[in-house]
């Protein structure tokens, strides 16, 4: 697989703005016509979207997805919840949500629809509830120590396009906050103790150190027209709650075959329970509904506008196509004006048919400016392509092999391996996404203004070289 990159626009997708099925009006309604439960939140990523703030346990933080270089026959998928986990935040620490249900969705027809899904709920258990406040009562060595005074069970459920569901693992434990050193010495055997077998891989579900690193000061006008102000790392110490598995390739690919339809799209999500709200203002049926959404990075914080952002998050990515307003801002983007704004940088001619291939349909020589195959669904023998559609998902080539030295700019520096072909860890998505919406995914020419990104290059805690790859959390001494 090679990827050719060229400066001149051929236009060969073109793009089709049907309002079928939910239009500008019927998103708007949605934000005031979502559920009547309490702690309502449609919101995702790193507080992004203005309802977040109200039920962090449901907001999904990153997702992650790439061919395990260790296990090459298989595809590790990352999601995070519950950012800017303050590693003393006791006594209660952080949980996951019981009254939630967390999912990993992947499409293989690219008809932006889940053809698999992975749902983990969890339960919470509590040894003394009535003569304790603790955590955990003194030092914790296992996941069963009488000492873990609250701990947290799951059971992981795979579900596929006809609604079957298959049950993976029932009451497997999960890794509990990172107290400290006094009540949690050995934490990595608590972390490894909590990756647990399933058919053909693994999953882990628990604590870990938030593997996001960005300076996020660039919501400050982009640091104030002043790059200089760049080089913390905003999530640096900070902790999140993760959810990884791993799989076989060919339990996620069409058909069951890899080798002829290798791409996949994939997000997660967050389910709650909550009543409708009928014409008459009376609740309606108590239901699940999706209050949280994540595919690609950055798509929801500057891209959507703001008064989607919430209604966003309540969408399955096969109706994404029909929102206009969102599609606009794919063709039309925002930040491009804003750094031609404060930085003097020209904002690339739109429409932007480059962008509209990387988050929308993947990226192939058929299907727009970019003249590559890589990642759009279309390159799978078996798909039909009547049925695909345009829908943002985080797709991943499973053929494309693992890099032995990778590139933290994945594609754009020749990496195939890396984002926006699914997401490594160590990707560095905020300078990617910075030179991609400058145009450099379609000249294939870095702008050199932006060459340093926000100067944050790598996490503050090293990645490991086997699943889960996340980092132990944070604590401190």
């Amino acid at each position: 697989m090679t990827v050719r990159s060229s400066g001149r626009n051929r236009s060969r997708f073109r793009i089709r703005r049907t309002l079928a099925g939910l239009g500008a009006g019927a998103l708007a309604a949605t934000l005031s016509m979502l559920t009547l439960a309490p702690g309502v939140s449609t919101a995702s990523s790193h507080r992004e979207a203005p309802l977040i703030a109200g039920d962090p346990r449901a907001d999904n933080t990153d997702v992650y997805a790439f061919t395990s270089p260790d296990r090459p026959d298989t595809v590790t998928l990352v999601a995070s919840w519950i950012p800017f986990e303050e590693p003393n935040g006791g006594p209660n620490f952080y949980a996951f949500a019981d009254d939630a249900r967390y999912n990993i969705k992947i499409d293989n027809d690219g008809d932006g629809r889940p053809d698999v899904t992975y749902t983990w709920t969890f339960t919470n258990h509590v040894r003394d509830a009535a003569n304790q406040f603790l955590y955990n009562t003194g030092v914790v060595t296992t996941l069963n120590d009488p000492d873990l005074n609250f701990s947290q069970t799951y059971d992981l459920t795979v579900t596929d396009s006809h609604k079957n569901v298959q049950t993976l693992l029932h009451n497997a434990p999960a890794a509990p906050s990172r107290v400290g050193p006094a009540s949690m010495p050995d934490y990595a055997s608590l972390f490894n103790e909590a990756i647990r077998p399933i058919p053909g891989g693994q999953t882990f579900a628990g604590q870990s150190d938030d593997p996001f690193f960005a300076d996020l000061r660039v919501f400050d006008l982009l640091y104030g027209g002043d790059l200089s102000e760049r080089g913390l790392d905003t999530l640096g110490g900070y902790n999140v709650n993760t959810v990884a598995i791993q799989v076989p390739k060919q339990v996620l690919a069409l058909k069951g075959n890899a080798s002829r339809n290798p791409v996949v799209g994939i997000w997660s999500t967050t389910d709650r329970r909550g009543a409708d709200v009928t014409r008459d203002g009376r609740p309606g049926k108590d239901s699940w509904r999706q209050v949280s959404r994540l595919g690609n990075p950055l798509v929801n914080e500057v891209v959507v506008p703001l008064r989607y952002k919430d209604a966003f998050n309540t969408l399955s990515p096969d109706q994404d196509r029909t929102v206009q307003p969102v599609v606009d801002k794919v063709l039309d983007p925002i930040l491009p004006k804003l750094i031609q704004q404060i930085y003097g940088i020209p904002a690339p001619a739109t429409p932007r048919n480059d962008l509209f291939e990387i988050y929308l349909t993947g990226i192939c020589a058929a299907c727009g400016p970019i003249a590559a195959d890589l990642n759009a669904h279309r390159l799978n023998a078996d798909a039909r392509l009547n049925r695909i559609v345009p829908a943002e998902e985080l797709r991943l080539n499973m053929s494309v092999p693992p890099t032995a030295v990778p590139n933290r700019l994945g594609v754009l520096a020749g990496d195939l391996a890396g984002f926006p072909n699914g997401r490594r860890l160590a990707d560095d998505v905020i300078d990617i996404s910075l030179q991609a919406v400058e145009g450099a995914a379609q000249t294939g020419v870095l702008v050199p203004a932006l060459a340093d990104g926000d100067k944050v290059d790598t996490n503050d805690n090293g990645f490991g070289a086997s699943f889960p790859y996340v980092p132990l959390p944070n604590t401190n001494p």
